[in-house]
C-alpha cells in the first residue's frame, strides 16, 4: 500500500474513533485499537498509539461536555485509574496477543452489561453508593483490564460510571475528562518501550482531535437511549474484530 493512502487510512480512523469518543464518552480505544490493527498495525504498536491520541481527543469532548462533568466523582476516577493504568501496563509487553485479544471481548462484554444494569437490577442499582473507596477501586480494577489491550478505561468508565448513580451524560462527560489523565501513564510506557510509530500516531491524533468535536455536539443533542444503544453495538462488534483478527 502506498505510504499516502496508509495516511490516509489512520487520518479517518482517527476521524471515526474520535466522534464515537466524542459521542459516547470513551477514550476511542474500543474503536481505535481494533481499527488500527486491522489497518496492519502491529498490536501493540496499536495499543501505543491509542494512549497516545486519547488525552487530546478526550480533552476535546471534555471541552463540549465540560457542564456535565461531576467534579467530584472526576477526581477519585482519576486517581483509581492511574493507578490501574501504570499497574497493566507494565504486563501488557508479557502477555501474548490471543490472550490480550480475548481481554479485549471479556472487558467489552461487561461494559454492554454495566451500560443495562441499571434497568436489569433496578433494586442493587438503587442501593449502589458512588463513595470514593468504590469508584477509585473500581476504576483501578476497570483501567487494570483495559489497559491489557491498550485502552484507557474510557469503554468502561461511562457504563461503571451509570451503575454507580450518574446519568448517562454526566456519566459520558466524567469519562471523557478522566481519561485524559489516565491515559498518559500508559502512553508513556508504551512510548519507552518504542511501540508507537510517531507518523501513525500523528495522523490519528490530528483526525482524533476533529471527530471528538463533531461526535461531542452530536451527543449532546442525542436521546440518552440512542447513545446507550450505539454505544453497546458498536463496542460488541470491534471486539469481535479484534479476535477474530488475533485468531
Amino acid at each position: 500500500m502506498e505510504p499516502i493512502t496508509q495516511m490516509l487510512i489512520y487520518l479517518f480512523i482517527g476521524l471515526f474513533a474520535g466522534f464515537m469518543s466524542g459521542m459516547f464518552g470513551i477514550g476511542g480505544g474500543s474503536v481505535r485499537t481494533p481499527l488500527l490493527y486491522v489497518a496492519g498495525l502491529p498490536l501493540l504498536s496499536a495499543f501505543g498509539v491509542n494512549l497516545l491520541v486519547i488525552p487530546f481527543s478526550s480533552l476535546t469532548g471534555a471541552i463540549s461536555h465540560r457542564k456535565n462533568i461531576d467534579w467530584k466523582i472526576a477526581r477519585y476516577v482519576i486517581i483509581g485509574g492511574i493507578m490501574g493504568t501504570l499497574t497493566g501496563a507494565f504486563l501488557t509487553g508479557f502477555i501474548p496477543t490471543l490472550v490480550l485479544a480475548i481481554v479485549f471481548v471479556i472487558v467489552s462484554i461487561i461494559t454492554v452489561f454495566g451500560i443495562y444494569f441499571g434497568r436489569i437490577f433496578p433494586e442493587i442499582a438503587q442501593k449502589i453508593n458512588p463513595s470514593a473507596k468504590i469508584v477509585i477501586l473500581g476504576t483501578f480494577f476497570l483501567n487494570f483490564l483495559t489497559i491489557l489491550r491498550g485502552g484507557s478505561g474510557g469503554s468502561l468508565f461511562p457504563s461503571f460510571l451509570k451503575m454507580t448513580g450518574l446519568n448517562i451524560r454526566k456519566a459520558i462527560a466524567t469519562s471523557l475528562f478522566a481519561t485524559i489523565f489516565t491515559a498518559i501513564g500508559g502512553a508513556i510506557v508504551f512510548w519507552s518501550r518504542g511501540n508507537i510509530p510517531f507518523l501513525p500516531a500523528v495522523m490519528v491524533i490530528l483526525g482524533s482531535i476533529i471527530g471528538a468535536r463533531i461526535g461531542s455536539l452530536m451527543s449532546l443533542k442525542t436521546k440518552p437511549l440512542w447513545l446507550e444503544i450505539g454505544l453497546s453495538l458498536f463496542i460488541v462488534i470491534l471486539a469481535m474484530i479484534v479476535l477474530v483478527k488475533a485468531i
